[in-house]
């Protein structure tokens, strides 16, 4: 058993850890100051213009095959570069990359729709979840009619994230009214321009809002349909089950990084003649939260090293984003407490994460929802405590 990781990983991790440090922490007082007054956090041309920059060192496409022009490093690795973009409140995500799912596209819908993406000249959405369907995406009700040459989609998508933004969208929906739940479902490719429009929901994160997507009477041709007509859901869930292990390994990096700024100031800010790293209670949120980091880093990278060998990941991957999404919230929540009153403000990122990380319990499947997965693989024995395989 060896926990070392490669001299390739060690390398794309520091690299990635410098331009975190040097090039996305410090935009971050732009990021507050523009949201503050009510503007943009950070204009999409900026991040456009990092995203080269990123390029230019190696930080490309770190799990897409290198045929798609990717670097193809790997699932540790790409654990590892986003626990370093955890660490900053940027929402910057390093180019090159695509939904897994678009990895179906037949040539043309490669040339049409992945290649694009790839190359950041597209943006795509994720568009299944519904007013009436969130965790349960095998009851969606958007409908598809089939007609001469293609479909007409009619219904709404709710909570899509980059739907504002999107060029396209993936979409799923029902082709088979009389199919079981989760069956006859069907994944179709939408161009803005074909006639769907997104509207931002507000809410309690940052700048970037997701959005509900309508599709009145919008005509989708044939040759854009996904995968096979009627295995939509089962299409579905290889993107979703990416996202249980993403999203901690973003946990990871702003967990560590609100610790770091929470150790910093208790060794500089005295209260009645005394540090705060002199405070027992100090001390004990300090040793929990450590303690607790360490174990999710492990179970994220023991997660993604599964995921890279090619072994079911599924339930791993579950306990993942179930553990790494509460011990977010609880670490952020430790460490506002322990700033005060500073910690309340926007002059500091710290409220910022306290909003945004409180979602994390809620998409790509709820607390309640990973806890339902979990129990039901062990009580059905599909995993058995203390086994390794």
């Amino acid at each position: 058993m060896n926990f070392e990781l490669t001299e390739k990983q060690k390398h794309i991790q520091r690299i990635a850890r410098t331009f975190v440090d040097e090039e996305l922490i410090p935009l971050e007082p732009q990021l507050l100051r523009n949201e503050r007054e009510g503007r943009p956090g950070i204009e999409l041309a900026q991040i456009r213009q990092l995203q080269q920059k990123a390029r230019a060192i190696g930080l490309w496409g770190i799990e897409t095959p290198e045929a798609y022009g990717g670097s193809n490093l790997g699932t540790v690795a790409s654990a590892l570069v986003k626990m370093e973009l955890g660490r900053t409140c940027i929402p910057f995500v390093f180019g090159g990359e695509a939904d897994n799912i678009l990895f179906l596209c037949n040539k043309a819908q490669q040339a049409k729709y992945l290649l694009p993406v790839i190359a950041g000249e597209r943006k795509s959405c994720f568009a299944i979840t519904e007013r009436s369907a969130g965790s349960d995406a095998s009851r969606i009700q958007m409908r598809a009619e089939r007609v001469a040459d293609g479909w007409i989609l009619d219904g709404e998508k709710m909570f899509i994230t980059n739907g504002n933004e999107a060029d396209f969208a993936i979409v799923f929906a029902v082709t088979d009214a009389q199919a079981a739940p989760g069956k006859g479902i069907t994944c179709f490719l939408v161009d803005r321009d074909m006639g769907w429009r997104s509207d931002p929901i507000p809410t309690m994160g940052g700048d970037k809002s997701p959005s509900i997507l309508t599709f009145d009477q919008v005509f989708v041709p044939t040759e854009n349909v996904l995968g096979l007509e009627g295995q939509g859901l089962t299409t579905a869930m290889q993107w979703i089950s990416r996202g249980r292990w993403v999203i901690p390994a973003i946990a990871v990096g702003a967990s560590g990084r609100l610790l770091n700024m929470a150790i910093d100031y208790v060794n500089e800010r005295t209260t009645f003649g005394e540090l705060l790293a002199n405070r027992q209670s100090i001390q004990w949120m300090i040793a929990d939260s450590a303690v607790e980091l360490e174990a999710l880093k492990w179970l994220v990278l023991y997660t993604a090293w599964r995921v890279e060998k090619e072994l079911d990941a599924r339930h791993h991957a579950t306990m993942s984003k179930l553990y790494g999404a509460g011990i977010a919230n609880d670490i952020v929540d430790r460490v506002l407490q322990i700033f005060g009153g500073i910690g309340y403000t926007k002059e500091l990122p710290i409220e910022r994460w306290y909003r945004e990380m409180r979602v994390w319990r809620i998409y790509e499947g709820t607390d309640e929802i990973q806890r339902l997965i979990i129990s039901r693989n062990l009580l059905k024995g599909n995993v058995r405590i203390g086994e390794w395989d």
